[in-house]
């Protein structure tokens, strides 16, 4: 059901693109749009997982005895996923995420904070959880929703821009009112099609680190833990566009408004709901 969901949405993220470089340029609009999306992109895919890397100052674990190293060895060859490269961040505020195109170029970072508070079946569950994300290309898709939804933004500026300055100039009639209407509201549809993406992959995950571990109390025990320390404070450096790729929302503590519509994350209490369920199931 997630995964029909999220290829649901990320088709409609692309029709949207379309409709949105049609508007403003027609054809040749639409084509310049993807060739921006395109450059995006291949940017996205090769470089995106060492700039984020950096951006948190992580440091490569090579030490083959260290202990969250022995984990991810661990559950890594029981999914039968070669060895993702791992990482440590110096921050206090226990968190985690993976990131990397594909499987042979993926790593798992994890923040001394977690490394501190969380006992060994409770990492097991936040690795195996980031493994699952590496064995469904979540950080990819995750990558193509957000390079997606940022040129609808950028296209949207363009139409903004040309609506007040360019009046009823251009070639597909379109009133500049209306373009102005798209430019404001096509943005925030392309933001919440990104966000239920990123829900969608969360859910799946979840249920990916229950099977992985069979052991779905270790990974509810760690996201209760996790959201009780992100309210309180966030990760250093954390910023909105990186915000979907750990495993709870570093934002955490935030008002948030509009429901679920801009949640890059599922409710704690609505995963660990779905983690109770699957107790039932795994005892079969």
């Amino acid at each position: 059901m997630e995964q029909a969901k999220t290829i649901f949405f990320l088709t409609l993220l692309t029709v949207l693109f379309v409709f949105i470089g049609f508007s403003f340029g027609g054809a040749n609009g639409a084509l310049f749009a993807f060739l921006i999306a395109a450059g995006m992109n291949f940017y996205a895919y090769y470089y995106s997982d060492k700039q984020v890397l950096n951006h948190y100052n992580a440091v490569l674990i090579e030490d083959r005895r260290n202990h969250i190293y022995k984990i991810v060895e661990n559950l890594a060859y029981k999914a039968n996923l070669p060895m993702p490269k791992v990482y440590l961040i110096a921050d206090n505020v226990p968190n985690a995420f993976a990131t990397g195109r594909n499987y042979e170029n993926s790593a798992v970072a994890v923040t001394q904070g977690l490394v501190d508070l969380l006992n060994d079946e409770e990492i097991e569950g936040v690795i195996a959880h980031e493994l699952s994300h590496i064995r469904h290309y979540d950080i990819l898709i995750g990558t193509i929703a957000a390079v997606f939804a940022g040129a609808i933004a950028m296209i949207a500026n363009f139409m903004q821009f040309s609506s007040i300055f360019g009046g009823n100039n251009n070639r597909q009639g379109v009133h500049p009112a209306v373009m102005l209407l798209m430019a404001i509201i096509l943005p925030i549809a392309a933001s919440i099609i990104q966000m239920t993406v990123s829900r969608s992959r969360e859910f799946l995950a979840d249920e990916g680190s229950a099977r992985l571990t069979n052991n779905p109390a270790g990974l509810q025990s760690a996201l209760s833990k996790l959201e009780s320390y992100a309210k309180r404070g966030q990760i250093r450096d954390a910023t909105e566009e990186t915000a979907h790729m750990f495993i709870i929302n570093p934002f955490s503590g935030r008002d948030i408004k509009f429901g679920n519509l801009f949640r890059t994350h599922p409710t704690t209490e609505d995963r660990i709901a779905r983690l109770e369920e699957l107790k039932f199931e795994l005892k079969k």
